[in-house]
């Protein structure tokens, strides 16, 4: 009888053994792959890393690596990661597959069906390095605290990571992500983050149901290194891509501080709640003292009822308020939009509408914001809506959301119909006021109302800076 040897399984230290993929992170170098690089590096690791949103997939990589971690921080990304993890599947059926990120854990029963074999939610770096260390010891991943796996769900580890800089060496470089364009000019962008999670709890935010109001501080030194090296390598401007700057506005603002020292032509772009602006008024001129180029805020709607709805805690006298703070320091708010909901009517969507025009907005807002669907994934706060029975529907495992339809057959007509002008007008170039104006005609129409002027701006608005890629969820 002769022995038959099979050939030893490479040790996840071997280079290539652990890839991570990163899909979309809007347009941004992937901080999702730079972060957990850095603590698998510095465990004795060496991945190698795709970000399929300027790179090819390469076969050979998938099939080197023995663990395969995908990147799914916000919903686009988890649609194409799911992509990813068949095409994994395809070529390397041994390979570990793991979804780190937001919406991972919230998808887990999807996702582990027979695209992945585990998923990881919350502070993922440690937890990462923790499951490799398992499986190159031969353990299973259940072994792996803040590991999901088929049979068992995990608790998201929320704990605040010791201080490692983003390692982003081998990745793409920033030239062939967004930049910032000003005037016509555009500049490398960065992108850095110096808190995670978030202290608020809004209804419709994926951060909710796995951070359950809490957040963590970054450490500065970790942030600085991070945005130094970015600078390095041309960055001239950085996006805070925390979802709320002022959760920890003493050490966001402390930051900023010794960047401008350093680097006093750098300029940013912070995201910062309406009632954070409110709350801290006498914050905002330092902010823009300091390089701010503009401040991106999830408005949402202008209808109390929506905004009720969501838990935004805020009014539409609030945001009338917060434009009035930014203004008086000469400092441009980018609103995020979030139209279509199911208490959302077609009267709120022209008064919306309105309000752009009335407020000269329309250079302010990427188009796609007026298309914007709520979505509503699995483990949404939402759902604990005494009232989400009157419009909730299915729950859609593939495309990741539950189902829903609006009570009035106009508001979902009219969401599909601004979504086609909005990507006609996008994949043709065309400059936000142009398809606005479109917008403005489709949305009377379809509340069978002649479409009217549009008012006359009570302010007259410069063409604020902008990220050269429309945001996306």
């Amino acid at each position: 009888m002769v022995a038959v040897f099979a050939p030893p399984t490479p040790s996840l230290t071997a280079p290539g053994a652990v890839l991570l993929i990163s899909t979309y992170e809007l347009g941004h170098q992937p901080l999702n792959l730079a972060s957990p690089v850095a603590y698998l590096r510095q465990a004795g690791f060496a991945p190698s890393t795709t970000d399929t949103s300027v790179e090819e997939i390469d076969d050979e990589a998938l099939r080197a690596a023995r663990l395969v971690a995908i990147s799914v921080p916000m919903h686009t990304a988890l649609r194409l990661g799911a992509r990813v993890a068949q095409r994994v599947r395809t070529v390397n059926p041994a390979a570990h597959v793991c979804f780190y990120g937001l919406y991972a854990t919230l998808n887990r029963d999807f996702l582990l069906g027979e695209l992945g074999d585990s998923a990881i939610g919350g502070e993922y770096e440690l937890v990462l390095v923790e499951l490799a260390r398992a499986l190159d010891a031969g353990l299973p991943a259940s072994s792996v605290s803040g590991v999901g796996t088929r049979d068992a769900a995990a608790a998201p580890v929320l704990e605040r990571l010791a201080p490692v800089a983003a390692d982003r060496a081998d990745l793409p470089a920033l030239r062939q992500y967004a930049g910032l364009e000003r005037d016509g000019t555009i500049v490398r962008a960065g992108y850095v983050e110096a808190t995670r999670g978030c202290h608020h709890t809004c209804g419709h935010c994926p951060i909710t149901p796995i951070y359950g109001g809490r957040f963590f501080a970054v450490p500065r030194e970790s942030v600085l290194a991070d945005a130094r090296a970015q600078i390095r390598a041309g960055a001239r401007h950085l996006t805070f891509g925390d979802p709320d700057f002022f959760n920890g506005p003493s050490h966001g603002l402390r930051i900023c501080r010794m960047l401008h020292e350093e680097f006093p032509g750098l300029s940013f772009d912070a995201t910062i709640k309406v009632e954070h602006i409110l709350q801290h008024r006498r914050l905002i001129p330092e902010l823009a003292e300091l390089g701010c180029a503009f401040v991106v805020s999830a408005v949402e709607s202008l209808s109390d009822l929506v905004l009720a709805k969501l838990t935004k805690g805020h009014t539409r006298a609030d945001v009338e308020t917060a434009l009035s703070i930014l203004d008086e320091v000469g400092l441009p708010m980018r609103p995020s939009l979030l139209p279509f909901t199911p208490w959302a009517t077609l009267d709120d969507y022209l008064e919306l509408l309105t309000f752009v025009a009335e407020h000269d907005l329309q250079d302010h807002i990427d188009p796609v914001h007026f298309s914007i669907r709520l979505l509503v994934p699995p483990g949404s706060a939402l759902l604990s809506d005494p009232s989400s029975a009157e419009w909730l529907g299915e729950l859609d495992q593939a495309a990741f959301t539950y189902r829903w339809r609006h009570a009035d057959p106009r508001v979902d007509e009219l969401q599909a119909a601004v979504a086609r002008v909005v990507e006609a007008g996008a994949s043709q170039g065309e400059e936000a006021r142009a398809t606005f104006a479109q917008l403005w005609n489709l949305a009377h129409r379809s509340a069978g109302v002649i479409p009217p002027p549009m008012p006359i701006p009570v302010v007259k608005r410069r063409r604020p800076p902008r990220l050269t890629e429309s945001w996306f969820c």
